[in-house]
């Protein structure tokens, strides 16, 4: 046990990196973005993909307009997702991988709010883009801290929580998700709310 011990030591002590002025102003962001009709995309590749796709199906849930766009595929077409006065978060560990520079490069060229969920204050991304959310990790939890295991399960804390502070200043009412999420066991426990 104490393996799991590390890791949530590793996990605690980089959530409480965080700061909260960084996270209430992408939730504000996200919020303005929302309000204004825009929608919410999250683009990142390998490991941060199902990371994603989990953040977006959480908003699909409830109804609010979300979207992924794979940072590789993005240049291959996947850029006409994004439209005038959506917000697009990128996701990279370090702020250096060439795709995402490059992506960042072609988002800025657009009329969409872009920021930055990574792990270090000294890089490309970090001085490119002014809006970003970073998380100081100490070590991955891999014998070689190569690995992107804590990282990743990071990525997916501060999108969930995200998700549901979104959830909560946009007041999305329960029904929303009993008209999203009929089935399994879910759908069946709202279902049995409703009669």
């Amino acid at each position: 046990m104490e393996h799991f011990e590390r890791t949530l030591s590793i996990v605690c002590k980089a959530v409480r990196s965080i700061r909260e002025s960084e996270f209430s102003a992408l939730l504000q962001a996200c919020h303005d973005t929302l309000n204004a009709g825009g929608k919410l995309i999250v683009s990142g590749l390998g490991k941060n993909v199902p990371i994603c796709e989990k953040f977006v199906g959480t908003m699909n849930s409830l109804g609010i307009p979300a979207a992924f766009m794979h940072t590789n595929s993005a240049v291959h077409g996947d850029l006409g997702v994004v439209r005038n006065g959506d917000l697009v978060i990128v996701l990279t560990k370090s702020g250096e991988t060439s795709e995402s520079v490059h992506l960042a490069h072609l988002l800025k060229l657009r009329e969409c709010e872009l920021w930055l969920l990574s792990f270090s204050r000294e890089s490309t991304l970090y001085g490119a883009i002014p809006n970003r959310l970073i998380v100081e990790l100490e070590h991955e939890g891999d014998e070689w801290n190569i690995l992107p295991n804590n990282s990743t399960l990071l990525n997916l804390i501060v999108l969930q929580e995200l998700a549901m502070q979104i959830a909560k200043a946009q007041n999305i009412p329960l029904d929303a998700l009993r008209q999203n999420h009929p089935g399994g066991a879910i759908g069946a426990q709202l279902g049995g709310d409703a009669l």
